[in-house]
Formats: C-alpha cells, structure tokens, sequence
C-alpha cells in the first residue's frame, strides 16, 4: 500500500470494465465504449486510433500495432500482428551501393507500409460487437474539434517537432510553432480518413486517393514506394510464445516484435536470488544490466521477421539462458553489447482494456520515433512512420532489409496468466527499454510483491548504448556503488517509459494502474 503522506496515485477498481492509457481522453472514450455494449476490443480500438490525435509525436494512422487479445470465458490468447512490410522495391544492396551503413531515420528508405488500420478493420470485424462506424466515431470529433495538448506531450512535441519535414509542419505546427500545453491541436484531414474508413473500411485507406495521397508524399522524396505496395497490406494472427517464471507465465507477441528478448532476460534472471536482494540496491541494478546486456545481444543477433527468423527456439531455451547466465560477474560490469546498427528507439502508446465479460486486449500502436519519419501526407496529413530503420544493412543478417519484409519491432504488448487463467495485460513504453521493463515490472509482482501501482511507479534503471541510465528515485549512493563495479552512470533528463496494466482478480474486481510518468489514467465502471 502506497503511504498516503506522499504524493502519488491509488490503483483504481471497478468491477464491470477497465481501461488503462497514457491519456484521459482516450480512457473515458474506451469506457464509454464499453458502456454502449461495446468489448475490450471496441473499446481498445476506439481509445488507441484517438491517441494518435491526443499523441501524434507517439502513434497514429500511419504507423503499425500489435495486439494480444484473450476472448470472453476463455484463457488461450490470440496475437495479431498489425506491422506493415517494406515496399516491394526496397533493397539493402541499394542502399549499401549508395554508400550508407544504415537506414536513414527520417528519409523515405525508413517508411515501411502501414499496417495499423488494416489491423483495426480486421479485427473489429473478427472480434468487434459495435462496428467501425460507432468505434472510430470519437476520434472523429476529437480530430475535428481539437484536443487540448497534455503536459508530457507538450513536453514531448517541443524535444521532436525539429524532424517535421514539409507538409507536416503545417499538420502538426499551430501557427508554425510547437503548440504548448493546455492549446487545441486539430486534425481535419485525419477525421476526413476516419470518415471514410468508417464508411468503407480498409479500402478507404489502402486504396484510392488517400493512398496514393500518401505515396506522393513519399515519390516527391525520392522514395520507391507504389499504390500497390498500400493495396497488397494484410496483418497476420498467430500464436503468442510464453514462458515461465516463478509460478506466473508471461506471454509475448512473437517476432518480428522483441517478446523473445524479455523471455530470455527472465530466464536468465530465474538464476539469480533476485528476490532477496534490495528491489532498489545496486545489486539487483547490476545483475538486471548484465542480464540485459546479454539478451539484448542475442536479440541483434537473431530477431526479425517471423518468415526470416531461424534462431527463436534458440532464445527461448533454458540451456540459452543458463550458459549466458553463468558470464555474469556479480561484482563487475561486461562491456557492452555490439553496438546496433538498425534504430531501435524510442515513442509509442499502450492501451489495455477488459469488459464485463472478461475479453482482455493488450494493444501497442507507434509511429517509432519522435514523429516517425517527419514525412506527412500533403493533403490529408496522415504522418508515417519510419519503421524502416528498424532494418539493418549487414548483408546476410536476418533482419537485412528487403522488399516485402517486415522489420524487427520495439512494440510489444504482453499478459501476465497463472494457472492457466489470464491475470494481467500489461504493456511498458520506451523504444529499447521494453523488454528489460517487462522482466522488471513481472520480477516487482513476483519477487518483491508490489501491488500494481507500486510495480509501475517503482523507479527504473536501463543498460543502453554503454550506459546505465538510472532515474532519479534512484539514491546517490547506489549509483556509486554500480560506478564501482565499472558502469557507466547516466542520469536521464526524461523518466525511462510508461507503462499500463489492469489485474483480473479472482473474485472479479478489476485493478487498473497507469504510469505517472505518461499524462494518462486508469479508468473503470
């Protein structure tokens, strides 16, 4: 229980529906969802296409998702992979001819397809009750009438509007400048693609003038992008992977998303006494950095594609974790792993919701960076993401750019089940930090027993690019003493990521919790 002399947030409870995001605007309209006779689905569709208006530097229609869905009065788990693939005409050999070593991040060669709507239309139709009309009816006001922008996103605009690039300076400037908080950001042009998304489905948006709206604005850059590339879009479900630790399983969306990477980080933690250490000490810090450091390397090494991927069951093995296990030295640190050549940062939005009847949906939607690539449609303003970069242009390596494949993903969403029985979707933000915040977040319930809130707002440390960036609830003397182990201690200028979860309790009460380092919330009914 929080000590209620200091400042902080209470869990919230409800009994018939929860939602839990990084912006208010987007809860109350997945509840409202929920209380029209919509499910977790409606609900999570509806809340995730209004963040891309409430959080346009984060998400939006010109991005990619994936989801993680557990039906009513059921515990198996459905994935849906909703990431778009490289146009056909793309080529690593290309762009090595060319002289670079990676893929440039705001440049047309990082924009992959959007998947994203083509996932939404889908899945309301397999797994929807309302329909894409009422569903997508509340962004469709918001971007006509504007939302008022919210601190951290304010906060966020300010550090990534310098990548707008043309038209997207006049959709996502006000009056040419970066608008500040509390003033109403208005997308028109978006509402306009909502509408007939709504009315048409798919189509709308992958076909016809707004797709060719959107390869326009990628040709006049120079890009290699076609209306057929939009028209040939189509997510895939599968099955997530999963993996045990300590009584609870943690299931991911596999690859092309990096799910494998926590798995792995957890097993290689399960050999360390992780629950008698201090959850905040150095110790525990050291040990999670190197277990990091270990599984981020094996994930360079081998995660891409689904199609492309030979190596997963590799990751996933117990013999994998315990031989990388025993190279950590618990009283000093490794050097860092490879430097990456492909983009793995940095912005996304999570939203998960469950209804009366127990649906649950983990969702994660994103743009990657910052804006993505800073390259918006001219008319109709849809901003696309630079997913792209996510490629690498070693030759050989499995995640090497080539048309009509899909790049390795940040974004995962995840559910926590034990004994069968789903217990907690829950999904971290963050670029890179994601799989390291989902071993942290399940080792805070499982090894210290943090209530859900507690294990959020619990401060976060992160081994990135040779650095241990420690947040400031984080003593001064524990930074020292993992300096006298040999890392490098960075103390970041913003928090390291969010996170949203909502637990299933057993008898039947619904506990939501939200990040407060996001302007988001918990909300139920």
């Amino acid at each position: 229980m929080r000590d209620f002399h200091l400042p902080g947030r209470s869990a919230v409870f409800a009994e018939n529906g929860m939602c839990a995001t990084s912006h208010p605007l987007a809860a109350a309209t997945a509840i409202d969802i929920l209380k029209r006779g919509g499910n977790a689905l409606d609900a999570a569709i509806a809340g995730g296409v209004l963040l891309g208006i409430c959080e346009p530097q984060m998400t939006g229609i010109g991005g990619d998702c994936f989801v993680l869905i557990s039906p009513a009065g059921r515990n198996d788990i459905v994935a849906y992979n909703g990431s778009g693939r490289a146009p056909a005409a793309a080529s690593a050999a290309d762009l090595r001819a060319r002289g670079l070593t990676a893929v440039p991040t705001h440049a047309p060669e990082a924009v992959t397809i959007p998947g994203a709507v083509d996932a939404f239309c889908r899945l309301s139709e397999s797994h929807g009750k309302l329909g894409l009309d009422a569903v997508l009816a509340p962004a469709i006001h918001y971007a006509d009438a504007g939302v008022p922008v919210a601190p951290r996103v304010a906060f966020d605009w300010g550090i990534h509007a310098k990548v707008l690039q043309g038209a997207a300076r006049n959709h996502y400037l006000v009056d040419g400048k970066v608008p500040q908080i509390g003033q109403m950001f208005r997308s028109p042009g978006q509402a306009e693609v909502l509408r007939r998304i709504a009315k048409e489905g798919r189509a709308a948006f992958y076909e016809g003038e707004i797709a060719e709206d959107m390869t326009a604005a990628l040709t006049a850059r120079g890009g290699i992008h076609t209306t057929d590339d939009f028209a040939a879009t189509c997510g895939l479900q599968t099955a997530p992977i999963n993996g045990p630790y300590k009584g609870v399983d943690l299931v991911e969306h596999p690859p092309n998303g990096q799910g494998a990477t926590a798995l792995l980080m957890l097993n290689i933690l399960d050999h360390f006494g992780i629950a008698a250490m201090n959850p905040l000490g150095a110790e525990r810090a050291h040990i999670e950095a190197e277990a990091a450091k270990l599984a981020y390397d094996t994930r360079n090494r081998f995660l891409a594609d689904t199609d492309h991927m030979t190596r997963l069951e590799h990751m996933l093995s117990p013999d994998t974790a315990a031989r990388l296990a025993a190279l950590i030295d618990p009283d000093r640190a490794m050097p860092a792993a490879a430097p990456l050549s492909e983009a793995v940062h940095k912005d996304t939005i999570y939203i998960t919701v469950v209804d009366k009847d127990r649906m649950a949906v983990s969702l994660i939607y994103s743009i990657f960076h910052g804006f993505g690539s800073g390259i918006a449609s001219e008319k109709f303003g849809i901003l696309l993401q630079n997913r792209g970069a996510g490629f690498t242009l070693e030759e050989g390596h499995p995640n090497e750019m080539q048309g009509g494949k899909r790049p390795m993903h940040t974004i995962i969403p995840a559910m926590l089940r034990k004994e069968g029985r789903v217990t907690i979707p829950f999904g971290v933000m963050g670029g890179a930090y994601q799989p390291n915040g989902h071993a942290r977040f399940v080792s805070n319930l499982v090894d210290f027993g943090m209530d859900l809130q507690t294990a959020i707002d619990a401060p976060r440390a992160f081994t990135d690019a040779g650095e241990v960036r420690l947040e400031n609830g984080y003593s001064t003397d524990v930074a020292q003493a993992l300096a006298d182990k040999g890392h490098n201690i960075v103390r970041p200028d913003a928090p390291i990521g969010g996170a949203q979860a909502i637990q299933i309790h057993p008898e039947g009460v619904l506990e939501g919790a939200s990040d407060a380092r996001k302007d988001g919330c918990a909300l139920g009914y």
